[in-house]
């Protein structure tokens, strides 16, 4: 029988792998001796934590990330029937995330939100080209701390300033915090249009996160 150390080395060793089928024979093998969120946490979520920092140093590349955030996710459905009640309420906070209208950009966003997840963030990814006020509907329906807001392209960045705008309309800017990234976004623009912090990369993305609702 493994030790429970080197079971943990082979969760986050398989998501590295980016192999879904590892991940899934390393987590039927996990549940015999370990609790569901510890599999999450100390196995699983360290092993996508690594692939973020791998991405970042380009040693992996995009299509190793998604396949590696696949893997994790088919790793966590299979725990989730385990899960104790109340695990959900254990979650950081509570962050909307998405590319912002006009702008069809996905992959970024989509590490993003898979880091945030692994990190213990309760994530609602809208995917891209998302109209403003879908960001504020959504943040309303779930009670968000944080709406993420990615743009990739300089004609699409207003769509950030558009949704702090909206925000501030509705009453919502004091109790909602706001991220901003993308390759065009920078810390001035951040700044410029009062966003309360901007992200380089994923593992700033949840330093970030952390920081503001911790």
């Amino acid at each position: 029988m493994a030790t429970k150390e080197e079971l943990i080395q082979e969760l986050s060793g398989s998501v590295i792998s980016c192999k879904k089928d590892a991940v899934l024979a390393a987590v039927e093998k996990a549940k015999q001796v370990m609790e569901p969120a510890e599999i999450i946490d100390k196995g699983l979520a360290a092993g996508m934590n690594q692939v973020g920092v791998l991405f970042e140093r380009g040693k992996l590349f995009l299509p190793h990330v998604m396949m590696a955030a696949d893997a994790m996710t088919a790793g966590v459905k299979l725990l989730e029937a385990d899960l104790p009640e109340g695990t959900q309420s254990r979650k950081l906070g509570v962050i909307v995330n998405g590319t912002v209208e006009g702008d069809v950009h996905d992959i970024g966003k989509s590490i993003v939100s898979t880091m945030l997840q692994s990190a213990g963030f309760e994530v609602y990814d809208l995917g891209r080209d998302v109209p403003v006020k879908d960001f504020v509907e959504k943040a309303k329906e779930v009670n968000a701390n944080m709406i993420g807001l990615s743009a990739l392209m300089t004609t699409t960045l207003q769509g950030q300033r558009e949704v702090i705008d909206l925000l501030k309309e509705e009453g919502l800017r004091s109790k909602i915090k706001v991220m901003v990234g993308g390759a065009p976004a920078t810390q001035a623009w951040a700044e410029k249009i009062g966003a309360d912090c901007y992200a380089e990369n994923a593992s700033e993305a949840v330093a970030k996160a952390k920081e503001l609702l911790l």
